[in-house]
């Protein structure tokens, strides 16, 4: 069969679904991959795979409708040419333009993966509450072409039943994630015996970097032997940290990393991974950091709250309390037999629910792969 998975960002077609694309290569399947150039070496690498690659106009941030008018008939007329038998989109705008260019282009078997909410799920009645419905209206537009909607945490799918974006009936799968390659992230064994705090995030508000920067930096006036780093890059859009607020964070003691190519190094050199975010789909820096063997604190919150058990692997606190977040991290440095004792937990737990090979059998199953 003819597989066409379209993505907002070419990258995201390795580091997050190039597992998955070699899948469904080694199952026998001519796939491409359908996204913008934003890297030069991305069409060298999935054919490295196997995989053709085909760049498309999609832009992941604002709303310009001749733009956006534009993408659905640039992803039309690749879909058209290519034929494939089943197309699978994820982020928002591939999921609603890809779905209605698949279903202009008489793709007959048309699949969307929800990877997250993102931005405009975060406030749904303040100033935001007019963005909120228009993708709301959007994604309900976009899923209604669609032949089956995988989701990876039920409570997102609840959500989208719920708010009447998809109907009961429709065919859903919970794919817990993207999975996490438990070869590429094996376990590594804890270096320092002063505990080093990790969050690895885009640095976002609804990430939870500023909690993870509150609580690290009252810690540090405590135990001032303590590391605690964050890495990713500088995101900007209306949810962006400053970099005035990042200087004040590194003079309280927090090592802003900045983007980094490898994060097993980081991995490897920390104790706990933390991140404190309002919402994900499943974040995929959790379960690396579970493979690895390190204990997790996050939130109670959809996305995150499936990968902890509370007080087995790690701990899960309310959003946006750094109080309490403060605390769970703490714990780790007045018992730092933790770190290792649920750090093993982890690692059980992330090879029993979230093994890359058994999310992408999920995945092609449903969609009849």
């Amino acid at each position: 069969m003819k597989v066409a998975v379209i993505g907002g960002y070419g990258p995201s077609l390795i580091n997050f679904r190039g597992s998955m694309l070699r899948a469904m290569k080694s199952a026998g399947h001519e796939v491409y991959g359908i996204a913008p150039i934003d890297s030069p070496d991305v069409p060298e690498k999935l054919a490295a795979m196997g995989v053709k690659f085909i760049p498309a106009p999609i832009r992941r941030t604002g709303m310009n409708p001749v733009r956006d008018a534009f993408t659905v008939y640039s992803l039309f007329k690749i879909l058209r040419t290519v034929k494939p038998d089943v197309v699978l989109s994820y982020t928002i705008k591939p999921v609603i333009y890809g779905s209605l260019a698949a279903k202009l282009a008489g793709i007959p078997s048309i699949f969307s993966m929800i990877t997250g909410l993102g931005y405009a799920f975060g406030d749904t009645e303040g100033k935001r509450a007019s963005l909120f419905k228009l993708v709301k209206n959007m994604y309900r537009c976009g899923l209604a072409m669609n032949n089956g909607v995988m989701f990876q945490n039920p409570d997102d799918r609840n959500l989208f039943i719920e708010l009447g974006i998809i109907g009961k009936n429709k065919p859903t799968f919970i794919t817990n994630g993207s999975g996490v390659d438990l070869d590429h992230f094996c376990t590594l064994p804890v270096k320092h015996d002063a505990p080093v705090f990790l969050c690895i995030s885009r640095l976002l508000k609804e990430k939870g970097v500023r909690e993870f920067a509150h609580a690290s930096m009252h810690l540090k006036k405590k135990y001032p032997q303590a590391q605690f780093r964050l890495v990713g890059p500088h995101d900007p859009g209306p949810d962006s940290i400053s970099k005035q607020t990042i200087e004040k964070w590194k003079s309280g003691g927090v090592e802003c990393i900045g983007p980094v190519d490898d994060v097993r190094d980081e991995l490897g050199n920390c104790s706990v991974y933390v991140l404190p975010s309002y919402r994900e789909g499943t974040p995929r820096s959790v379960l690396e950091a579970m493979s690895t063997g390190r204990p997790i604190v996050t939130t109670e919150t959809p996305g995150c709250r499936e990968t902890v058990v509370d007080g087995d692997n790690g701990f899960l606190v309310p959003v946006k309390n750094v109080p309490a977040l403060e605390a769970a991290m703490e714990k780790f440095i007045i018992t730092p037999e933790l770190v290792r004792t649920m750090g093993g937990k982890s690692c059980d737990l992330a090879t029993e629910k979230y093994d890359v090979n058994k999310v992408n059998s999920t995945i092609m199953k449903a969609m009849g792969l």
